[in-house]
């Protein structure tokens, strides 16, 4: 892992820890929908406590823009997090000010505070410096558990670190082993299956993994940027034309480690009950558009996966929300999740695709950050992590 301190390097007995987790997750009428993230934070947050710590927690939820909404209140989590762990939880109506500092003052070791939303302050998307010293002023001690917002600059994960002694949480110190050493010491051969709709959002993870992989697989709809750069006719498919440079030049450095579809599952109309049919990658009818990858294509993909020792994926085959166009998604799911490899399935879109698929324990490692990982995957250093504390 990159040389930052972590939980291990801490002394807390007694002291106020304040802990940045993610818990940014769906909220339903006042109810937390899917609470893998609220989960993700509990080894970090159950070491602290046995290690006699008060545990001050913080975290954004929504984009509220620096406004008071109650929509976007923590209140619901804090409910949540006390029925997960077992134990009750304070809640403060604020991170800042008169609220937090008194909340903060009664909190004994042993117990858990959560503060209100960071991001109804518009100092925290601003990384302001007074914001930062008000949150550091709550406690001795700073840990950042939040990988999915490690990418960004904030008052609450970088403001803050720079402040107070600073450590990785465990699940920060799991994405960093997993995200990068893992890809810096990839065991061979190495492959990386890009999917999504848009090349533009891969263009650095492209061109940084052809360096470390031995081939990329590439699926879902920016697969059809290069297929137009190859001059095939994409009819109604998503193409983005802009990037169609872009792509003819990544194939001419690439050569045959950039791997495209041989076959593809095309529909009359963008919708689950359309007509559908499985053709030649340059057989696509006016009128038609491309949905999904094909059969031959999972079964070659499939091929190259059992024979690689390092896995890499990062966005869906296809539209996956259909239920006719998700095959080609779900059988590369089995497929890595069958093979005898290291496998990291990155952020967003492909982790809802494994967990779909119910290969979730199949797996090395699913990312909790989609923008987070996709960043660590294109080689740059994270604010929220090169903020902490050195070893």
């Amino acid at each position: 892992m990159l040389n930052k301190k972590t939980l291990n390097n801490l002394n807390v007995k007694g002291k106020k820890v304040l802990v940045r987790v993610d818990f940014n997750v769906p909220i339903n009428k006042g109810k937390v929908g899917d609470d893998t993230r609220i989960r993700a934070a509990l080894p970090t947050i159950k070491y602290l406590l046995d290690k006699g710590a008060a545990l001050i927690l913080t975290s954004h939820l929504g984009r509220p823009k620096g406004e008071a909404k109650r929509e976007f209140s923590l209140g619901p989590v804090s409910t949540h997090l006390a029925g997960v762990i077992g134990m009750p939880v304070k809640f403060a109506e604020d991170c800042l000010g008169k609220v937090a500092q008194t909340a903060v003052t009664s909190l004994r070791p042993g117990e858990i505070l959560l503060l209100e939303n960071t991001r109804f302050h518009a100092g925290e998307k601003k990384n302001d410096p007074a914001m930062a010293v008000a949150l550091a002023s709550l406690a001795d001690v700073f840990v950042n558990d939040a990988f999915g917002t490690a990418h960004r600059a904030h008052a609450s994960n970088v403001g803050v670190a720079k402040l107070l002694p600073s450590a990785a949480g465990f699940l920060l110190e799991k994405e960093l082993k997993y995200l990068g050493d893992t890809i810096a010491n990839a065991k061979e051969p190495f492959i990386a299956i890009l999917g999504g709709a848009k090349v533009s959002d891969k263009i650095g993870v492209i061109t940084n993994l052809l360096e470390k992989t031995d081939k990329i697989l590439i699926g879902g709809g920016m697969a059809n940027t290069f297929f137009k750069a190859q001059g095939y006719e994409m009819a109604d498919s998503l193409v983005e034309d802009d990037a169609v440079t872009t792509a003819t030049e990544l194939l001419e450095k690439a050569g045959d480690a950039l791997q495209l579809p041989v076959d593809v599952v095309i529909a009359d109309d963008f919708a689950d009950q359309a007509k559908n049919k499985i053709v030649s990658v340059g057989d696509v009818p006016a009128g038609w558009r491309i949905l999904d990858v094909g059969p031959d294509t999972v079964a070659a993909y499939a091929s190259i996966i059992k024979k690689s020792k390092t896995v890499v994926w990062n966005g869906p085959m296809g539209v996956f929300e259909f239920p006719n166009f998700a095959k080609g998604t779900f059988g590369v799911a089995h497929a890595v999740a069958d093979a005898d490899v290291v496998s990291v399935i990155g952020g967003g879109d492909s982790v809802a695709a494994i967990k779909q698929a119910g290969l979730g324990d199949k797996v090395s490692h699913i990312s909790t950050g989609g923008g987070a990982s996709l960043e660590m995957l294109e080689g740059k250093i994270l604010p929220g992590v090169d903020a902490l504390e050195d070893k």
